[in-house]
């Protein structure tokens, strides 16, 4: 799945931009801060 596809199907919820979709560049950088959350929970 593209991060196209992955930002057609986000909704933001919250914030002033609520109801829009995220560009596919904040899909990447929310994917990539998920990654280091979960590496520094698992060294942890």
């Amino acid at each position: 799945m593209s991060l196209r596809d992955i930002a057609k199907r986000l909704v933001i919820t919250t914030g002033t931009k609520k109801g829009q979709y995220p560009s596919p560049a904040i899909v990447m950088r929310m994917l990539r801060e998920h990654d280091e959350q979960t590496a520094t929970a698992v060294s942890a």
